[in-house]
């Protein structure tokens, strides 16, 4: 259980404030139907970080424990030095595939936006180090809901209260502080 939790706090702390947050923002105010909204988050969710986590456990077994711990640690870090600036949401992606439902229209746009994200990046990182992979993918999926969830039922007025400079270098010193723990353990 111990990677389980370690996988959903990464990964809830990593999605605040991110992008993929402010498009669940988006689109809840755009279509106002929160039940199909989280459907398409969980979906786009666990696919995505399904393969991320099995690239990120393949990737592990071709490389010997040493390297493979100093590129944990070193990519930690550069998710923390990244954790630090601000993301900006496109609207244009809440745009993508409204034609199909809105599940589809969030489903898709999640797992866009998702693609090369600090969050799918966390969790092939977290794949790497950690195992069983599925407590990996379950937990960063539960992660990314227990952020963007009361994002999509509480709207704009969650997020206008939330202080996210001050989370983000929170997140930030989080994503530190395991690199250094990798690297001196």
């Amino acid at each position: 259980m111990q990677t389980f939790f370690i996988s959903t706090l990464t990964v809830a702390l990593a999605e605040l404030g991110d992008k993929t947050q402010l498009l669940a923002l988006i689109l809840a105010a755009k279509y106002r139907r929160p039940w199909p909204i989280a459907a398409g988050i969980l979906a786009a969710t666990l696919i995505n970080h399904a393969l991320a986590g099995t690239i990120g456990a393949v990737i592990a077994k071709w490389l010997e424990p040493q390297t493979l711990q100093w590129i944990v640690a070193a990519s930690l870090i550069v998710i923390a030095l990244w954790t630090l600036k601000p993301d900006k949401a496109d609207e244009a992606e809440a745009e993508h595939g409204t034609s199909y439902g809105v599940f589809l229209a969030t489903a898709i746009s999640f797992f866009l936006a998702e693609m090369g994200d600090k969050t799918q990046i966390a969790t092939a990182v977290i794949a790497a180090e950690y195992h069983p992979l599925w407590q990996v993918i379950t937990g960063t999926t539960t992660g990314m809901l227990l952020a963007d969830i009361p994002v999509v039922w509480l709207g704009s007025k969650f997020a206008t209260r939330l202080p996210l400079r001050a989370i983000r270098y929170t997140t930030a010193l989080f994503f530190a502080a395991m690199g250094l723990w990798i690297l001196l353990r």
